[in-house]
């Protein structure tokens, strides 16, 4: 099929191939007759030729060198995404002779007038910069240019690419500092994360620290905070207050919404950067976020876990209030359960400690081995933290020797044995009780062999015990030869410690068990027992060295601390792998300490020029040709941004003025901006007993749909409810009549009780008219359908008041709906106004200079057709109207509106 002159025949030999790679299919084998047709004038066949050569360039370089000179006749494509696409080929040919031309490739890619081919631009900075560090210099400067792009598209690349690249050029940030903070929210997911983290680093270098200056705290918090009271009375001695860079208060400003994002990337990164930036009083605002995380999956708890568990140590109060949150449930693995116990020995304290210690002791009791273990620890922490309970921990770590589980009772031991180093005169009933396992061999045994801490215990504090430890050398003196080797040493070493306390009664017995230690099979034992011999028993040749065995063998040993494993994993950047692993990772940049001296502020005065933004995935195939021309085209125009009409067709001509045919100086269509207010309910799609046991729910993003600039964007949430996994999920071909779906790409296979979401788009043709078609799993197929409400078929759109006024005056008469509400009482002020409309339309905000007035705009989603929402408040009423060329939209959109303002919220 790949060799055959029919071009339909080709492009659905390449759509099995790309099929075959995604399904993790070796297709390398295929590459000889697939790079012939890396020529093709067919663009669909040339976009998939191009994914398998990305695929498999590398792998097959002298075949993929051969068609270095088409991929140089692409880079001049009309079409952004064949410019794009040859670009990203070329990139991964890592053949260092074609160095310079990728070079040249990037320079030119770089200025080209599409965002998305200069995103593309900056991801093959990166992949050259590996396979040629030597060209740092010459990249440097294609980051200094594209760091000043104006593309909210590029903006996330391009800052991927300098953290690669030249980390350590701060100076290249200083201009570009206050647009990215203020892009910050329209740039993609991922590219929100790369930038956070850039800018906390950068932070940390060009301002002082917020925590403290000088014993004074900001001047505009709400409240201060202090340390202790040391601290309170220094910081109200000083007269000259510390103000916060306003630059450092416009990162923190325009990062904390970003912790509603439905990334948790996103909100992990925000997290971080409050915690190592903003002063302490406002580092909380994280908290509810990063518990809301904890719903996600077992791998996001597992770093969530992580850093909370760091941030707790210094930071109780922080999370104390969402204590039960941290609660173990039969559910979690074990190292979810082994982070939340972390959490909640963290949180401890002396109002606190009882309900703490009431979900321990059912822990204990847990069929995992390793989970009990570490609660047993968590006690001991506890127990040495918060004197008041010690005595109370010890009691219950005493009563926990009796278990039957042989892992309880050694981890038991060696917790109280470290317990007891603190205080051990207070505490002979303790070692007496612990002595008493020696009476039934078998118990000995059982536990000694699991915990040999008992004898080193006793021997430590034999003078505490001068009656007990004596029989109990006699006892293990008699099952000597058949113990473990490390119960063996313990042995020796409580014979040597009774020997120099006690060598009345245990002279004989001491000889006995150094007899038989000489004699050992393990040479451990053996020279264990003749070093123990020379240094305790004194004759001619030794007399002199045994007055050092008190000192050697009866030193005093420092309390072992129990602290939290986290106690220094803070020197780690919070959310970074370093922080994950608690060791440097290659490629670990660290946060450098907070200057005594702000650098000069000035270095980031620019005039502001405002961005060109590209809120989502669909504007990069849809948008990014036309917004990337708009940076140089309305430069040189006579009319404002606002009065350039996009034309629908993504294609770039190859000259300027051809670019310029498809323009008008219409002011009807205006740039889409992201949406204000996004519904979190989702609405039943597929019931599961319907499903038999496949239950699917729908719900509008609001966003750009990136199937194509006239669908709406719609995500599907799959459950299985059932017992057995479905396969091959999809949506067959059969819509309502006008209406087209892009159909998801099927799902091979869903395990009982997982879930998937998907996104599909819709073309509803500006109407509420149901979208019905056919869901199938490989043996059922069940009829169901999309009901969008009228204001899901909107996009928000940015204008001015001016422009606002100027469009509504042209839609009048039969273009304009009316009418008077009387609004309830709840709903008077000006915030609800603004939520309400938002929450019912997928609407953008006008700016108004006037209280009472709310303005709203927004276009169809098909046809780009303008709708103008306008509310003039009156006391309790309010005139409500709707501008629009269509009609029934507007008057629905208006009954909507009416139903929502009438009501209280």
């Amino acid at each position: 099929m790949l060799e055959s002159t029919k071009e339909s025949l080709k492009l659905e030999a390449m759509k099995r191939v790309v099929g075959l790679i995604a399904r993790g299919k070796n297709a390398s084998e295929l590459f000889p007759a697939v790079v012939k047709n890396v020529a093709s004038k067919n663009i669909e066949l040339k976009k998939l030729v191009y994914v398998y050569l990305v695929r498999y360039a590398e792998e097959q370089q002298d075949l993929a060198l051969l068609s270095i000179s088409t991929f140089q006749r692409a880079l001049k494509d009309p079409n952004q995404l064949i410019r794009a696409s040859a670009l990203r080929v070329l990139s991964s040919i890592r053949v260092p002779i074609i160095v310079p031309i990728m070079m040249l490739a990037i320079k030119e890619a770089a200025t080209d007038l599409s965002p998305y081919v200069r995103k593309t631009a900056a991801h093959a900075i990166q992949k050259l910069y590996s396979l040629d560090p030597d060209q740092k210099e010459h990249l440097v400067e294609v980051i200094e240019k594209l760091l000043k792009d104006k593309s909210t598209l590029v903006a996330g690349s391009v800052v991927m690419a300098f953290e690669e690249v030249c980390p350590e050029r701060i100076d290249l940030i200083h201009k570009n500092y206050r647009k990215l903070c203020n892009l910050l929210m329209d740039v993609e997911e991922w590219g929100q994360v790369v930038i956070i983290n850039m800018l906390t680093r950068y932070a940390r270098t060009q301002f002082v620290s917020p925590w403290r200056q000088d014993g004074v705290f900001e001047e505009n918090s709400e409240k201060a905070f202090y340390d202790s009271d040391e601290e309170k009375k220094e910081g109200a001695a000083q007269t000259k207050p510390y103000v916060m860079d306003p630059d450092h208060r416009l990162l923190l400003r325009n990062t904390k919404p970003l912790l509603q994002s439905r990334n948790t990337a996103v909100v992990m990164s925000v997290a971080q950067l409050y915690w190592h930036l903003a002063p302490k009083h406002e580092v909380s605002v994280v908290t509810k976020s990063l518990v809301r995380l904890l719903r996600s999956h077992r791998e996001v708890q597992y770093v969530v876990l992580q850093n909370i568990a760091t941030m707790s140590i210094q930071r109780k109060g922080m999370f104390e209030p969402f204590m039960k949150s941290f609660y173990v449930r039969s559910t979690d693995a074990t190292h979810i359960k082994t982070l939340k116990l972390e959490i909640l020995t963290n949180l401890a304290n002396e109002a606190n400690i009882s309900t703490i210690l009431r979900e321990f002791q059912t822990y204990v009791k847990s069929q995992d081995k390793a989970f009990a273990a570490a609660t047993i620890q968590a006690i001991g922490r506890c127990a040495t933290n918060i004197s008041e309970i010690t005595d109370a921990c010890l009691n219950g770590l005493v009563l926990l020797l009796s278990n039957r589980d042989e892992t309880v009772v050694a981890e038991s031991v060696v917790v109280i044995k470290k317990l007891l180093q603190t205080q051990p005169s207070q505490h002979s009933d303790i070692i007496k009780h612990m002595a008493k396992l020696f009476d039934n061999i078998t118990v000995r045994r059982r536990f000694i062999e699991r915990s040999p801490s008992i004898l080193w215990l006793i021997g430590e504090y034999c003078e505490h015990v001068p009656r007990i430890a004596p029989d109990v050398l006699r006892k293990m003196a008699k099952t000597f030869t058949s113990e473990e080797d490390i119960v063996k040493l313990q042995t020796v070493n409580l014979a040597a410690k009774l020997y120099l306390t006690n060598s009345k009664q245990t002279k004989l017995l001491t000889q006995y068990i150094l007899n038989l230690g000489k004699y050992d099979q393990n040479y451990d034992i053996r020279d264990r027992t003749r070093f123990i011999r020379q240094l305790i028993v004194p004759n001619e040749k030794s007399g002199a060295l045994s007055k050092y065995a008190r000192r050697i063998l009866l030193a005093p040993k420092p309390a072992p601390v129990l602290q939290s494993a986290f106690k220094d994993r803070d020197r780690f950047q919070l959310g970074t792998l370093s922080h994950t692993l608690n060791s440097k990772a290659t490629g670990y940049l660290e946060l450098s300490d907070w200057p005594d001296v702000a650098p000069d502020q000035s270095v980031r005065n620019v005039e502001v020029v405002e961005a060109v933004r590209i809120n989502t995935r669909s504007d990069c195939y849809y948008m990014s040709g036309m917004s990337g021309m708009f940076d140089r085209v309305l430069s040189v125009l006579p009319v404002s941004p606002a009065a350039v009409t996009m034309p629908k067709s993504s294609i770039l001509s190859p000259s300027l003025l051809s670019d310029l045919e498809g323009l008008s100086l219409s002011s009807s269509t205006t740039p889409v901006s992201s949406p204000v207010f996004v519904p979190v309910r989702p609405h039943e799609l597929l019931h599961r007993m319907t499903g038999k046991g496949l239950a699917a729910q729908y719900h509008f993003p609001r966003q750009p749909c990136i199937y194509g600039d006239h669908m709406v964007s719609v995500q599907l949430t799959f459950n299985n409810h059932g017992d057995h996994a479905l396969e091959d999920i999809h949506i067959s071909e059969k819509t309502s009549t006008g209406q087209s779906i892009h159909c998801f790409r099927p799902i091979e296979r869903l395990e009982p009780e997982a879930s998937v979401t998907v996104s599909v788009g819709v073309d509803f043709n500006d109407s509420t008219q149901a979208a019905s078609f056919q869901l199938c799993s490989k043996t059922e197929r069940f009829s169901v359908s999309i009901q969008p409400a009228v204001g899901e078929l909107l996009l928000p759109v940015t204008m001015t008041e001016q422009d606002f006024s100027r469009e509504q005056g042209k839609l009048v008469g039969m273009n304009e709906s009316s009418a008077t509400i009387t609004m309830a009482p709840e709903t008077v002020s000006s915030q609800p106004v603004s939520k309400k409309v938002v929450s019912v339309a997928n609407v953008g905000v006008v700016p108004s200079g006037q209280d009472n007035v709310h303005r709203f705009a927004a276009k169809l989603v098909s046809s780009g057709t303008l709708v103008l929402v306008c509310v003039v408040q009156k006391d309790s009423s309010a005139q409500l109207t709707v501008n629009t060329e269509r009609t029934v939209v507007g008057s629905m959109l208006l009954r909507e509106l009416q139903t929502a303002l009438s009501s209280a919220p």
